[in-house]
Formats: structure tokens, sequence, C-alpha cells
């Protein structure tokens, strides 16, 4: 079976997300379908069936939790050796050649990335130029409006 890479952080907020999935949600719909049976008749009671529908969507949501936990590859970046090399979990600042901006961005996992919180995946096309590459490297990352040259600045082992 194939295992998706995932930090610590990123498996700990899906383990938090599948408790609260468990034992506040799950609760509320059985509630909720508790109540609308006793409406009356189920086949007319718009309740009923939302409640039922809002039961499928969250039991979905739970196995596809577990199945993702399940295969995760959990790694903890600040176990890793501190080569100067950059890794999944890495944090890495880039300043762009032409333009002298500095961005910076933690590699992740596919579920994890949030581009707002400086969060990349993995598979993504800067990652994937930036990965096994050292400090004051030269990159060319391929984008959508064209390519664009990096050089990675400062590499991090943070948590």
């Amino acid at each position: 079976m194939i295992k998706f890479p995932m930090t610590v952080n990123g498996a700990q907020k899906l383990r938090e997300e599948l408790n609260r999935l468990k034992t506040v949600e799950r609760p509320k719909i059985i509630e909720a379908i508790a109540e609308a049976r006793g409406h009356g008749d189920l086949k007319e009671n718009a309740e009923y069936h939302a409640a039922k529908e809002q039961q499928a969507f969250l039991e979905g949501r739970i196995t596809e939790v577990e199945s993702k936990l399940a295969n995760a590859q959990i790694i903890d970046v600040t176990k890793l050796p501190k080569t100067g090399r950059v890794v999944f979990g890495t944090t890495v600042t880039l300043i762009n050649v032409s333009t002298d901006e500095e961005v910076k961005y933690k590699i992740v996992g596919d579920d994890e990335s949030d581009l707002k919180l400086g969060m990349i995946s993995v598979n993504s096309p800067i990652a994937r130029a930036i990965i096994g590459k050292n400090k004051n490297d030269a990159v060319l990352v391929q984008t959508p409006s064209g390519e664009i040259e990096y050089e990675i600045n400062e590499i991090e082992y943070l948590a």
C-alpha cells in the first residue's frame, strides 16, 4: 500500500478532526434523526431526509480521515538529520532572482497545504523544484505564467 507523507502537526489535526466528528458531530446528527422521526411520516419529512443526508456525508468524511491516517507516513522534521538539504517538512526561504522578493514555504503533505499559511504541497511545482537542493542553489520553477528563478536563501528544520 502506498504511504503518503504527512507532518506531525498535520496528523494531529486529522486526529482532532476525527475525534470531533465522532464525539460531537455524529451524536448531533443521531439526535436530529431521532427528532425528525418523531414528526411522523418519513416519506414527506424533509428534516429526516436532510439529517440522513448529513449522516451519510459525515460517515464518508470519517472513513476518509481514517483512511488518510492509516496510509500516512508521519515525518517529524525535527528528528531528521540537518544536512542543509531541502526535504519534506523543511521550511525554505526563497528569493525571486528577478524581483528580490522573499517568500517562505513549509513543504507539507497534500492535505495540509495552505498557501495563505505558507504551507505548500510536496507535489507542487515549487516543492518539486527545490527538494534535494541546498542553500544558495538556484532553481527554475515552471509556473502557469512562465519560469521563475529562485535562490534558496535559508533551510530550517522546524516543527
